[in-house]
């Protein structure tokens, strides 16, 4: 029997192939997830843009029926889209 070459494993490589199939593992990950984020980032979600909306919906609303004055609505109105 031959005990050199094919005890080694990871196609002749042996701990050296362990490392690069380790570095080739966590560079695909990393990739995975730049793909997630971009692919977010791309659609346009945003919860802030959603509460942001929302949230000048309301102050118009307390505007039109005068519960505000206009200092304290361009105010307010400058804060959330801050």
């Amino acid at each position: 029997m031959m005990w050199g070459w094919p005890m080694m494993g990871f196609g002749g490589f042996g701990g050296i192939g362990m490392i690069f199939g380790f570095i080739f593992f966590i560079l695909i990950v990393i990739g995975v997830i730049f793909l997630i984020i971009w692919l977010v980032k791309r659609s346009g979600y945003s919860a802030t843009d959603k509460t942001n909306t929302k949230s000048i919906e309301v102050l118009k609303e307390r505007y039109a029926k005068g519960e505000l004055t206009k200092e304290q609505y361009e105010n307010m109105k400058k804060d959330l889209l801050l």
